[in-house]
């Protein structure tokens, strides 16, 4: 039931072209879902594609928050060398950020019980 939207995965809302947000949601939801049900593969493949067009996401926070998610479905398939990375890529992405956003925090954490 959740790939009923994936024939539209790529479309643009028209609110996206104004604002820059709200492209590739329903990815994003989707992979959460899966996320939900610990199936790492298909919440990685998912996320995936939203790093893989971030030229469609431009600035939309999805294409960061993304990267922590394609890391937390690596750890639930078990591949702790691929989270590390994920987790590095977003850490490194959001290194000047405000140390207290929620996101980032739990992402900081996440990363050092893989270490």
């Amino acid at each position: 039931m959740v790939q009923v939207a994936s024939p539209h995965d790529l479309a643009i809302p028209a609110v996206a072209f104004n604002y820059s947000f709200g492209s590739m949601y329903p990815i994003y939801a989707r992979g959460l879902a899966y996320l939900v049900f610990h199936q790492g593969d298909a919440a990685a493949a998912e996320f995936q594609k939203i790093i893989d067009h971030r030229g469609i996401v431009v600035s939309d926070p999805i294409g960061a928050a993304a990267r922590v998610q394609l890391a937390r479905a690596y750890a639930i398939q078990g591949d702790s060398s691929r989270a590390r990375a994920a987790y590095e890529d977003f850490l490194a992405l959001w290194n000047d950020a405000d140390a207290n956003i929620a996101i980032f925090k739990q992402a900081k954490t996440e990363y050092a019980k893989l270490q």
